[in-house]
């Protein structure tokens, strides 16, 4: 156990990590899009909202339309409860609307917790002595991915990495490759994650076209808070993570470098939670303006007890269970497009309650955030070896029974990416509603294939009963050519094909 120590090599390398020109360029007159001021202004002038005027943003959200700030605003006021059961249901439409019936599922892969940032809330800060410190080998990371991939039936997965020389885009491109490598037999077919998304440090143009070059899927950065001077606090002086600006600027940089989806994210509990919403639905618009591409998903974690890290238990501004839910429905309304994600840092019931409501799109299962957790098999959660608790430790197994009891479908689906659905393109069907044909088909394919190699026969036997009725709607919607074609690669997927896809 050790804190990270910053070696003169090291320093030399953050103070070379930071392009002020990769910041600048995107900046209007020398500002960044987020004026505090103007935030609590509207959050301000829009107290006490007509019901009328609710309503008419509700219509807007369902013609799925970027909902503007003062309309996020309007949202954030409501306190009438029957207008906030308008909202929750107007909600579920739009992401049946969007995503159909569907939930995806995904594992995080952490392959090291060496960091040089210090920030105050995080269990991997580098000042941190009780943490275990480990990198992992490109070796130990094939075998975690051979677990995910073979025992657990993961296809998708979020790696995630510190910010450290020993973690920089070489490594990531080696076990973005890695993973990609990894082909494991199973029950009847083969196991292979077909979808690697990162969550890394802001990075490089130059960088992330060299991930771009080895399949990068989604990158995803957090901003934290987007408060300012909240930001500064956390965030100590002389460490990269300090540059507001730089961290910001991240997903436009990933954008041009030819990275086609980008996610953005809120670690919730640092500020008020209204003003992060604003301050998500501020960077949609911002990034819709500069590349016509809004975020591919946004996530909103909240702050979770982590080893040795007294800030969290002092910290002022943490959510309730019931503004979190309301937090995340105002997100499904302000930017109906987008895929919304929630995490295992929530408990079981809770996450119940949130996905049964229709709020969500994708969700992680089996999930350890320990450093070679997966392949080291150890049950029981290890502090020192991760940067949170964890709320929710279920098996995906456990989790897709539990989905198909609400009757939800869970899709493995990744032909989106392959087909080339990927950033402005999918944006346009997710507008207008059509990429939700294309994820049913291949939701249905994927969940079959997903039954016969790993399900329990428990999860098997309600997980037939969805398919069904998803063949039922599916008839209704597409042409007999179409739905033929749907039987002819199901029969295949029957007889032990896999990665079959629309």
């Amino acid at each position: 156990m050790a804190k990270v120590y910053i070696t003169p090599k090291i320093k030399e390398w953050i103070e070379k990590r930071i392009k002020e020109d990769e910041v600048i360029r995107y900046m209007d007159n020398g500002k960044d899009f987020i004026n505090d001021d103007e935030i609590w202004e509207k959050l301000e002038r829009h107290k006490n909202p007509d019901p009328k005027q609710v309503r008419d943003v509700l219509q807007k959200s369902l013609s799925i339309e970027l909902l503007t700030p003062d309309e996020t605003a309007v949202l954030l006021n409501v306190k009438d409860p029957e207008l906030w059961e308008e909202m929750f249901e107007t909600a579920k439409m739009v992401k049946k609307k969007v995503y159909d019936n569907r939930i995806v599922t995904f594992a995080p892969l952490y392959c090291g917790n060496l960091c040089v940032n210090n920030c105050l809330y995080c269990g991997f800060r580098r000042d941190n002595e009780v943490i275990k410190r480990r990198v992992l080998t490109i070796e130990e990371v094939k075998r975690e991915a051979e677990v995910l991939a073979g025992e657990i039936g993961h296809k998708r997965l979020i790696v995630v990495y510190g910010e450290h020389p020993a973690t920089d885009a070489n490594y990531i491109r080696d076990t973005i490759e890695a993973i990609y490598s990894v082909k494991v037999k199973t029950r009847n077919g083969y196991g292979q994650i077909r979808r690697v998304n990162v969550n890394a440090a802001p990075m490089s143009i130059d960088e992330l076209k060299m991930l771009k070059e080895v399949g990068i899927g989604t990158y995803q950065v957090f901003q934290e808070t987007y408060h300012h001077k909240t930001y500064a606090e956390v965030h100590p002086k002389g460490t990269i993570k300090h540059h507001y600006q730089w961290r910001l600027y991240c997903h436009h940089r990933a954008l041009e470098a030819g990275v086609d989806d980008v996610a953005l994210g809120v670690l919730f509990g640092l500020y008020d939670w209204r003003f992060e919403v604003m301050g998500l639905v501020y960077h949609a618009w911002d990034l819709e303006k500069k590349f016509g591409i809004g975020p591919h998903t946004i996530s909103f974690p909240r702050l979770e007890p982590a080893a040795n890290t007294p800030f969290i238990q002092e910290a002022k501004y943490k959510v309730s269970d019931e503004d979190f839910i309301k937090l995340i429905c105002i997100l499904r309304l302000a930017v109906p497009y987008t895929g919304l994600i929630l995490t295992a840092r929530e408990p079981a019931h809770l996450r119940r309650k949130i996905i049964s409501m229709g709020l969500i799109t994708q969700t992680d299962a089996s999930t350890k955030i320990g450093i070679g957790a997966y392949s080291d098999r150890y049950t029981e959660q290890e502090l020192e070896r991760q940067q949170f608790e964890l709320g929710d430790t279920r098996s995906l197994n456990e989790v897709i029974r539990e989905l198909a009891e609400m009757g939800y479908i869970t899709s493995f689906c990744t032909a989106g990416y392959r087909c080339g659905r990927t950033g402005d393109k999918i944006m346009t069907l997710l507008k207008t509603g059509r990429e939700a044909i294309f994820c049913k088909l291949n939701a249905i394919l994927t969940f079959r294939e997903w039954l016969d190699d790993f399900a329990s026969p428990e999860t098997k036997a309600v997980g037939e009963k969805v398919i069904q009725k998803e063949f039922e709607e599916t008839k209704e919607m597409v042409s007999p050519k179409v739905y033929e074609r749907l039987l002819e690669l199901y029969r295949r997927i029957q007889n032990g094909e896999r990665d079959l896809y629309f």
